[in-house]
């Protein structure tokens, strides 16, 4: 099969290397669409994020959907020719994580594209079948690849509790960004305003739904949204661009009593928060690590027209020419809104 192997920062090369074999819980996938992340760019362009650090050659990729070719002997629910989304985190199953139910927050997960784990770009990958969601017949491989992320924007919504009549506004137009808003708008939130610095990302917010945006290098955030709000301010907070000055514009916007919900990962480990705030309003503040138990709903919101995921694709590229691909998403951030990669 072909590999896309990382060999150098901002290189990778294709070469060939055995198909995998499952083994007796696995099912083997030829893979159709894989969506380029953060995360992989990341990887691509520095090397390392965070304790998490390259080591060349390694493979990228972990957003992912395809069709099963090969069944291990204990799989019962998946067939060939089945078309699958891939949750791409192996947890232990015996910690206090996992037997509470919080398995995103499990010590040893073995995580694609996760170093020194090895991604998915790649024609062919193994995976546990219980990690493999067989996807309806009216939802794609190239929408399956989207539900990683989609996964992300769920969870924020709930450890938020997003609900009918509440006001929201997402920090970050970026693919986390409106993959949040279009997880609160199909949990019934009622207004959902986006904040950005990029025109083409904001566009992108009004056409999956957002009910306004502010470009904040033109208008004062805080100023606006007050305005939006007639005053009262904002039910549910959702941060995901990562940035000191974001966050304390949340804070300030926020309602007493509402939520603050921390997705984006910043640039410096440690931030000024105005803690002050916090207290004065008794604001509670969620955070998100990934995702837990989640896929099944973001596959169904799919599935029902509820979530129309494929607009926030911006661009495709075929696998063939993926180094193009990647070198494209590194040097146009402002342009590409979200890759996904055609196997």
């Amino acid at each position: 099969m072909k590999q896309a192997v990382m060999t150098e920062l901002n290189k990778v090369e294709i070469v060939k290397a055995e198909i995998p074999v499952p083994l007796d819980n696995e099912v083997l996938i030829k893979l159709e669409y894989v969506g380029v992340c953060g995360s992989d760019l990341h990887y691509f362009e520095h090397g390392r994020i965070s304790n998490f650090i390259v080591e060349t050659p390694f493979v990228l990729g972990h957003e992912c959907a395809g069709t099963v070719v090969k069944v291990g002997s204990e799989v019962t629910h998946l067939v060939e020719g089945d078309r699958v989304a891939l949750e791409p985190g192996k947890t232990c199953g015996e910690c206090e994580h996992c037997k509470s139910g919080k398995y995103n927050l499990c010590e040893d997960v073995i995580f694609f594209a996760t170093p020194p784990v090895p991604g998915t770009f790649q024609e062919y990958v193994t995976h546990e079948a219980s990690l493999c969601f067989k996807l309806p017949d009216n939802v794609s491989t190239k929408e399956g690849a989207l539900i990683e992320p989609l996964a992300v924007g769920f969870h924020a919504a709930v450890q938020g509790g997003a609900t009918v009549g509440q006001t929201a506004v997402v920090t970050g137009a970026g693919a986390i960004g409106l993959v949040s808003v279009m997880a609160l708008k199909a949990m019934g939130v009622s207004k959902v305003y986006v904040v950005d610095v990029v025109e083409k990302r904001l566009e992108k917010a009004m056409e999956i739904g957002a009910t306004g945006v502010i470009n904040a290098k033109n208008e004062n955030t805080v100023d606006k949204i007050m305005e939006l709000t007639e005053g009262k301010g904002i039910d549910l907070s959702i941060e995901t661009a990562g940035a000191e000055v974001t966050i304390s514009q949340l804070l300030h916007v926020a309602k007493k009593g509402s939520t603050v919900v921390f997705v984006g990962y910043s640039a410096k480990e440690t931030v000024n928060v105005p803690v002050n705030l916090i207290l004065d309003k008794e604001i509670t503040i969620k955070s998100v690590f990934r995702y837990r138990n989640i896929f099944p709903l973001a596959i169904e919101s799919v599935a029902a027209g509820i979530v129309p995921i494929q607009k926030i694709v911006s661009d495709t590229f075929d696998f063939d020419d993926i180094q193009d691909g990647l070198t494209k998403c590194v040097n146009n951030k402002e342009d590409i809104v979200k890759a996904v990669i055609k196997m």
